[in-house]
């Protein structure tokens, strides 16, 4: 799903209108998704870093892909090798990456009407995902924006590592720390425990 043109966050897209003066060669715009148009699993970050906004393709370019990769490949979900650019020769197997929030926010910290404004993005994604089994959440944003796309109350889902919960209409979301730079240096994640999020996965 590519959106052309949102104004709905006068913060972001000051933001990006910035840095498309500093770096007019950067992407510059909301990411769209990669991977699949009807996946059986789909995989939810927060919003794009400023890797992502260089290249276009989430999770390329940023450290959280470094781990974020190889894991897909590793449990088959992905086949090639990642190069942290979007002309590597990663290719996804029934498999989409989006996020939560599709423009790089400062500091890579969207405030919550910029969450909240982009859940009806997250929604028609998912609606448009008819063989979708499984979602992995990277992090407590993205699962608190899946709940918030489904109605779901986060107090009856609530956040935790690895943890698995089966949605009103069948689907499977699974959360995980988000594999990001700040969580991998500091051993909260390593890529143990972020293996084990997808060996909960079966094709």
């Amino acid at each position: 799903m590519m959106i052309k043109k949102c104004d709905k966050c006068p913060r972001l897209c000051a933001y990006l209108a910035e840095n498309k003066i500093k770096n007019p060669s950067h992407f510059n715009g909301p990411v769209p998704p990669f991977g699949v148009d009807n996946p059986e699993l789909l995989v939810v970050g927060l919003a794009p870093g400023r890797g992502t906004n260089r290249t276009g393709r989430p999770f390329t370019g940023d450290v959280a892909g470094e781990l974020l990769y190889p894991t897909l490949v590793k449990f088959g979900w992905a086949t090639g090798t990642f190069a942290a650019k979007a002309d590597d020769t990663i290719v996804l197997r029934k498999c989409r990456i989006t996020n939560a929030v599709k423009c790089l926010p400062p500091e890579n910290k969207p405030i919550g009407s910029e969450i909240n404004n982009c859940v009806a993005h997250l929604r028609s994604e998912l609606q448009a995902m008819p063989d979708l089994k499984w979602i992995v959440c990277l992090g407590t944003i993205a699962h608190e924006s899946v709940l918030k796309s489904y109605g779901l109350k986060k107090k009856d889902y609530p956040f935790a590592h690895n943890i698995a919960y089966t949605l009103p209409d069948g689907k499977v979301l699974i959360s995980s720390y988000h594999c990001s730079k700040y969580n991998t240096s500091t051993k909260r994640l390593t890529p143990e425990s972020f293996e084990e999020v997808f060996k909960r996965l079966t094709k």
